[in-house]
């Protein structure tokens, strides 16, 4: 077992060693029952099977990545291990092995219980004792409804596998290894993509879970309207820290890196350092999302004046994006193109833009036409949601941004006005104000649902809502 080389213990007497294999009780669970979504989580491997025939299938968790010299980051797996899991555990690999009369046998290879026996479980820094229980292979074998072996037996049995392989790469290293001479990149990229628009259209499970990402979030961002004041004695951070707090406690963190954009940082479209003053009279862009403890995660965003109460011309640019962000929701249902919630979007925020003067004499077919707005626009409108907040983003563009909305599929629609500090093509006044509005929106059989709807957006509703929770 390897020790830290400055540890203060010098050593294991034959006496301790002795002593720590006795007199531990019994803890194999045995009223274990499948987890809620293990009928989904099979449904899916056998899609996957079905495509892949005669192919063995090899799908890493990941492993831990070093944060700072022997402390890790905290671990989140593979979103197509998940998927087709359920599982969370580091290390653990699945894979779906060919059957000779048609289909796959899956077995998911994962860490069993330490080992008493050779002290691994106090001696190694991932010993139980040191990052807690885990559960037994049988144990395993209850909760995700399939076979469960050693993984630590894996890399050997991959090395004499014989046939066809593909293999979800970037994740497992030394699965990587073991494979090295049994595949090829344009296999394993077919395979990446499949799995990617496998995860396009959610089941009744993840409609569920994303439903209530969005609701956690929503009492995410009721929490920082409430701690506003604190914000504004300190720094953006607290608002980070904030929705941090309601992450953990009801989900298993934050989906992406909360930006917490105050005053000019809402004019960076990625702002995550969220080290500025938050200051009354100017807006707050707050974009933050949920991730459930099932790993899906909401992604919504709001534009807040941290006073309570907009200005005539914080609401005039609010106000544009309102009626952007409503023209592309109602563009969202089945059979539409998947860009036209998009188009539908720009084409407002450009009419605005045209009518405030900023493109000069200029009219709208011509501004649209050499997409002139972007300036100030600057992003797409939206994208797929999931269990990522980019989810299926290996997908071929055919199937995605060239594709059509169909029942089921999940999306933000965010449009946004971003002026910069040092855009002197812009009035002085409209410098340092960003807006966007985000929701997700669940695409059914007759239109839309917005699963974010317990938060306002509408600019009067918006005032009304902090003044109530601020009291």
């Amino acid at each position: 077992m390897k020790q830290r080389k400055n540890g203060l213990e010098r050593g294991v007497s034959d006496e301790l060693a002795e002593n720590m294999k006795r007199g531990w009780a019994d803890t194999e669970r045995h009223d274990l029952r499948p987890i809620e979504q293990a009928g989904h989580t099979a449904r899916r491997r056998a899609a996957l099977s079905a495509r892949f025939p005669g192919d063995r299938l090899v799908i890493p968790a990941g492993n831990l990545k070093i944060r700072a010299n022997d402390t890790d980051y905290r671990f989140r797996p593979s979103s197509d291990y998940v998927y087709l899991t359920g599982d969370q555990t580091e290390d653990a690999v699945l894979v779906l092995e060919p059957r000779a009369s048609g289909g796959h046998d899956a077995t998911a290879y994962l860490l069993p219980r330490s080992d008493r026996e050779n002290g691994e479980f106090w001696l190694s820094g991932r010993g139980e004792l040191w990052d807690g229980r885990r559960n037994s292979l049988t144990e395993n074998e209850r909760l995700l409804g399939l076979p469960c072996e050693d993984v630590r037996t894996l890399a050997d049995a991959l090395r004499e596998a014989t046939g066809p392989v593909r293999l979800l790469r970037g994740y497992d290293a030394g699965v990587e290894a073991a494979l090295t001479d049994k595949v090829t990149a344009e296999r394993d990229e077919e395979f990446r993509v499949f799995l990617s628009e496998m995860r396009r259209v959610k089941d009744d499970f993840e409609i569920a879970d994303l439903r209530f990402a969005c609701e956690s979030t929503a009492r995410g961002f009721e929490d920082v309207v409430r701690s506003l004041d604190k914000a504004e004695a300190t720094s953006e951070r607290y608002i980070e820290g904030t929705f941090f707090l309601r992450a953990r406690v009801e989900g298993n963190d934050v989906g992406y890196s909360t930006i917490a954009a105050a005053g000019p940082h809402a004019t960076t479209i990625h702002w995550v350092r969220n080290d500025g003053a938050v200051r009354s009279g100017e807006l707050l862009l707050l974009d933050a999302g949920v991730e459930t403890r099932n790993l899906y995660t909401a992604d919504v965003t709001r534009t807040l004046p941290i006073s309570g109460r907009f200005t005539p011309l914080q609401r005039k640019i609010y106000d544009a994006v309102y009626e952007a962000q409503d023209a592309g929701i109602a563009a969202v249902k089945p059979g539409a193109d998947y860009r036209d919630f998009h188009l539908a979007a720009q084409r407002v925020l450009a009419e605005k833009l045209v009518e405030w003067g900023l493109f000069g004499d200029m009219d709208l077919a011509k501004v649209l036409e050499l997409g002139l707005q972007r300036r100030w626009t600057m992003h797409g409108t939206g994208h797929m949601l999931g269990l990522d907040v980019h989810d299926c983003a290996a997908a071929r563009t055919e199937m995605y941004v060239n594709g059509t909305l169909e029942p089921g599929m999940v999306l933000t629609v965010e449009p946004g006005l971003y002026f910069q500090e040092d855009d002197l093509t812009v009035p002085e006044e409209y410098r340092g104000i960003g807006v966007r509005i985000e929701d997700d929106i669940l695409v059914t059989e007759d239109g839309n649902e917005i699963l974010s709807s317990g938060l306002p957006r509408q600019a009067d509703e918006v005032e009304s809502w902090m003044a109530g929770l601020r009291g």
